[in-house]
């Protein structure tokens, strides 16, 4: 499997944040001869809740030609990833990761905003040169 642009540095934002890496990439097999790969997964402790909050993160570098296109991919990842964990992982929440400057200018076109919106896309905004979450949005 192929890692994204920022892998590295959004593992490490994950974890200057307080989380544990627990998959690298986090696997799901859907069927006999299909599985999905996810770029990571983690937890981490609640201390409010004392419970463990899980999440699979998707990693996204948005540096190629069409944002659009990379847009259509990313989005068909995320829902097939939500319904995977839907269906065999329910506490686990999936995260779209995006570079700040990508969400910034392409993430606030209306029409993305609107499909993100309809789709309940959760969001991991970081900056990749700096390795730090700067928002997440659920």
């Amino acid at each position: 499997m192929a890692r994204d642009v920022f892998h590295q540095q959004v593992k490490n934002a994950l974890i200057k944040d307080g989380w544990d890496i627990t998959h690298d990439p986090f696997t799901i097999r859907i069927s006999e001869a299909i599985k999905l790969q996810i770029d990571l997964a983690a937890s981490s402790t609640i201390a409010a809740e004392r419970d463990s909050e899980k999440i699979a993160v998707e990693i996204k570098s948005f540096v190629g030609d069409s944002d659009i296109s990379a847009f259509h991919m990313a989005l068909g990842q995320y829902l097939n990833y939500c319904q995977a964990l839907e269906e065999q992982e329910p506490s686990r929440m999936v995260y779209l990761a995006i570079p700040v400057e990508t969400y910034e200018d392409f993430g606030q076109l209306p029409f993305i905003q609107r499909s993100l919106n309809r789709n309940q896309v959760k969001l991991i905004i970081f900056d990749p040169k700096l390795e730090e979450i700067k928002r997440w949005i659920s």
